[in-house]
């Protein structure tokens, strides 16, 4: 009697990368990887050589060198003496100050419009169509055009705040001027002392964000609402005003002041800069509008009849009910609205304002004749703030989303 055995299996052999399907994709993704990295390096290597024989070696030297040229809004100190690395610096904080101002804005004004076109008053949802049509389908270039021209235009010029027969008078208690140059507001000027009130105050905001959550989960465990507005209002602004007296009142204004031919002292922002922020917030608003519309619409009906057969008003329906669900939809295209807004800030240049398109993209090329190294300079800082961007946003998306349990 023999017994019957399972035929020996043979070795891996090269011809499975191809024939068996087990191995069949993933050499399809690796060769073509492969592939794709031999073009990029093609491609490089190709500029290099040219730029060489061009007598421009591909280099990052010029970053050291003085840059010559001044920066007309910079939130760092910044001279013509400094180096064009650091003229690229305070263009990308400026890009990066219009793109967090512009977020904030619209994203405010895009809920608060998106509501409102479903407002059961005609004008009123009519108004906000008519918003809504009028700033999408318009090139955001001509808004922030338009915006610029509107300041320059409209607004006093600081020699109208001049003297006793002066046509301007400045606002809040003489503490703000609106120019034709730009907005001047109040500086903190920071004492002895301050810094205690300071650390008081972040603490309080850390305070406000505990609260919070123990909130909500004391409303799931019990259905019980407390007051939270008021509530975070006094956690945040109680215990920094006790700490402000009794260190003495620490921290002062310093008010602008017109001196000579302009204001001087305070904050300045330019006319550029809230032009700028403003149009792209306007614009993206628009947009933002639209979705938030498209979220609450996208909650059965049923929900907000449950809600108000229960006795709940309109805003406790909306901010309980509506919205968190809604933000599920909202969220995934508001991270490609907050992107088109940061790469539409590039458009700055029109009105002379200097983000890092300006800086490096623009003045540090025309010196250097860099415009290999500057332009991928400027694409890897874009790349980075964008995928920055999407990280945050995704991550809140994440905490938001639904889990089945």
């Amino acid at each position: 009697m023999s017994a019957i055995t399972d035929p020996p299996k043979g070795g891996f052999q090269f011809s499975q990368l191809i024939y068996d399907t087990r191995y069949r994709s993933m050499t399809i993704q690796i060769v073509a990887l492969v592939l794709f990295l031999l073009g990029v390096f093609w491609l490089l290597n190709n500029a290099a050589q040219n730029l060489a024989a061009l007598g421009k070696p591909l280099g990052f030297s010029f970053l050291g060198e003085a840059a010559g040229y001044d920066i007309n809004q910079k939130l760092i100190e910044y001279n013509n003496q400094m180096s064009h690395g650091r003229a690229a610096l305070v263009g990308v904080l400026n890009t990066l100050l219009v793109a967090v101002l512009g977020c904030f804005l619209a994203t405010m004004l895009g809920v608060i419009i998106g509501v409102l076109r479903l407002s059961s008053n005609w004008i009123v949802a009519r108004i906000m169509t008519v918003y809504i049509e009028a700033f999408r389908n318009v090139p955001v270039l001509l808004w922030i055009v338009l915006m610029m021209a509107i300041f320059i235009e409209n607004l006093p010029t600081p020699k109208a705040f001049r003297g006793d027969n002066a046509t301007a008078s400045m606002w809040f208690w003489d503490t703000v001027a609106f120019t034709n140059r730009g907005f001047y507001l109040p500086k903190p000027d920071f004492l002895s002392g301050s810094m205690v009130v300071v650390i008081v105050f972040l603490l309080s905001i850390v305070g406000v964000f505990v609260f919070r959550r123990w909130s909500r989960k004391r409303q799931e465990a019990t259905g019980e609402i407390l007051p939270n507005f008021w509530i975070s209002l006094g956690i945040l602004v109680i215990p920094t005003l006790l700490v402000y007296f009794v260190m003495g009142r620490p921290i002062g204004l310093e008010s602008p002041e017109l001196k000579g031919f302009n204001f001087k002292g305070g904050i300045y922002m330019r006319n550029s800069l809230i032009a700028l922020t403003l149009a792209l917030a306007l614009y993206t608003a628009a947009f933002i509008a639209e979705i938030v519309r498209a979220g609450i619409m996208a909650i059965n009906k049923g929900q907000s009849e449950a809600a108000f057969a229960l006795g709940l008003r309109p805003n406790r329906t909306m901010n309980l009910i509506i919205l968190p669900q809604a933000l599920r939809v909202i969220i995934p295209p508001l991270i490609s609205n907050y992107l088109n807004l940061t790469k539409n800030s590039s458009l700055a240049i029109a009105v002379g304002y200097m983000d890092i398109t300006g800086t490096l993209g623009g003045i540090t090329l025309n010196q250097t004749g860099r415009e290999m190294e500057c332009l991928l300079i400027l694409m890897a800082i874009y790349l980075a703030i964008s995928l920055t961007i999407s990280t945050i946003m995704n991550w809140y998306n994440e905490s938001v989303k639904l889990r089945e349990r």
